[in-house]
C-alpha cells in the first residue's frame, strides 16, 4: 500500500520543528557533515570535484549550504517549512544561499533548473518516496552530476515507508513517513531512475554498537 502523504499536515509538523531549532539556526556555524556524529565520515569530496552548483533536498538548518557557499558554490536549498526557510534565509542568505519553500517532488516536477550535484543529509531523500523522487533527481542533474544522500539505516526487517506521528501518541493526528530499505534496494532505486554506478553502504558509527549512517551515491552519465 502506498504511503498517504498529507503535505499540509507535514508542513505544520516541520514548522513546529523549525520553531524548536530557531536558536540553533542563528547560533550555528557552517558545517558539512554526512553523519550524525562530529568529525566522522567523508566530506564534500562525495559531491565531486568542486561542483559549481548544488541543490540540497530538505535543507533544514542550512548549515551545509552555508559551508558550500563560503567556498564559492552556487548553493540552493528546498524545505517544506516556511518557518525554516524564513530563518535560514535570514541566517545564510547574506552568503548568497537561495532557499525555496516547496514540497520537493512538486518542485522538481515543475522547475527545470539543473545542478552539478544534488544531495540530502537526513533530509527529503529519507522522507520522500524514492520511486518518485529519484527519477526527478536524475532529470535535474547536469551530465556528469552526482546525487548523494545520507540517513540512518533501516531497522532489520522494517522496510518501506515507516509512519511517524508528531509529538507522541496524543493530540492532532499529524504524521509523516520515512523510507527505509536495504542498501541493495536503494541501489536498485538509483539504477531504475537511470543513474549510473550506484553505491550504497552503511558507515559504522565511531563507537561500536551505535547507529551507523547509510550513505548512497550515483552519477548521471
Amino acid at each position: 500500500m502506498a504511503a498517504e502523504h498529507n503535505y499540509a499536515h507535514e508542513q505544520e509538523l516541520w514548522d513546529t520543528y523549525a520553531e524548536s531549532t530557531r536558536e540553533t539556526v542563528f547560533d550555528s556555524e557552517p558545517v558539512f557533515r554526512w553523519t550524525q556524529y562530529g568529525d566522522h565520515g567523508p566530506g564534500t569530496e562525495l559531491l565531486g570535484d568542486s561542483p559549481g552548483s548544488v541543490l540540497e533536498l530538505g535543507c533544514g538548518t542550512g548549515r551545509a549550504l552555508g559551508y558550500l557557499a563560503q567556498r564559492g558554490t552556487e548553493a540552493t536549498g528546498i524545505d517544506i517549512s516556511p518557518v525554516m526557510v524564513k530563518h535560514t534565509t535570514e541566517k545564510w542568505g547574506p552568503l548568497g544561499v537561495r532557499f525555496i519553500c516547496a514540497e520537493v517532488i512538486e518542485h522538481l516536477e515543475n522547475d527545470a533548473t539543473t545542478y552539478d550535484a544534488i544531495y540530502s543529509m537526513f533530509g527529503a531523500a529519507w522522507f520522500a518516496d524514492p520511486a518518485r523522487l529519484f527519477p526527478l533527481v536524475a532529470q535535474r542533474l547536469k551530465p556528469g552530476g552526482v546525487f548523494v544522500f545520507s540517513q540512518p539505516p533501516a531497522i532489520p526487517g522494517a522496510y518501506g515507508p515507516q509512519g511517524m506521528y508528531k509529538g507522541g501518541f496524543a493530540g492532532p493526528a499529524m504524521f509523516t513517513y520515512r523510507y527505509s530499505y536495504t542498501p541493495a534496494t536503494w541501489e536498485d532505486f538509483l539504477s531504475t531512475a537511470g543513474l549510473a554506478e550506484p553505491q550504497v553502504r552503511v558507515l559504522d558509527a565511531p563507537k561500536p554498537g551505535h547507529i551507523g549512517t547509510l550513505i548512497g551515491r550515483a552519477e548521471r552519465r
